[in-house]
């Protein structure tokens, strides 16, 4: 079950509780069979560089809404703006008619899953070369792909390159929505 809301400037954002049908559906990468609730923002930007910023920052804004800062945000800002930024530049070569989307899920036990895909022709992921080889540590690109995959703890290429799927777990053992109703310490992790 979800709602729904569609604001003016084209914005959807969904709640609700991830059934185990709608998981086989609607997850941004295969989760276990349990159903938590979630908040869903999707969103779409032009393909412009000077987009990526405000774009990001008003993204985790959102994500800070449902998630317990936990030290990993950084990670997430950082894995999310190498994204935008190889939709936007490699993806639709920075054409500004051709849009970036954005799917993000907050699920309330802090789990985060963010889904970014361009309208440009992909690329194998497997035939980047990887920027900690000693030939390649002095280039000033290629670095992208290797932190997604190094922050994030799940990134998955699909559909030819052109979607990207990024998962981070919360490192804490409690959710925003029931830390205060368990009597937890907020600089405690376990109760």
């Amino acid at each position: 079950m979800s709602l729904a809301i569609s604001m003016s400037n084209g914005t959807e954002i969904s709640i609700g509780v991830a059934a185990m049908v709608h998981n086989q559906s609607l997850s941004l990468l295969p989760r276990n069979a349990h159903s938590v609730p979630f908040v869903e923002l999707r969103q779409s930007l032009a393909s412009r560089v000077a987009a990526i910023s405000p774009f990001v920052d008003q993204l985790m804004r959102f994500i800070l809404k449902f998630r317990s800062a936990d030290g990993s945000e950084i990670d997430i800002e950082t894995a999310l703006r190498e994204a935008l930024a190889n939709a936007v530049i490699h993806g639709n070569r920075a054409n500004s008619y051709k849009r970036v989307y954005v799917d993000c899920r907050c699920y309330m036990d802090g789990e985060i899953s963010i889904t970014v895909w361009d309208e440009g022709q992909g690329f194998d992921s497997e035939e980047v070369a990887n920027p900690t080889t000693p030939e390649n540590l002095l280039f000033t690109h290629g670095r992208g792909i290797y932190l997604m995959k190094t922050l994030m703890d799940e990134v998955s290429f699909e559909d030819g390159g052109s979607v990207v799927r990024m998962r981070k777990n919360s490192k804490g053992d409690f959710s925003p929505s029931n830390e205060s109703s368990r009597g937890c310490n907020a600089t405690l992790h376990r109760c």
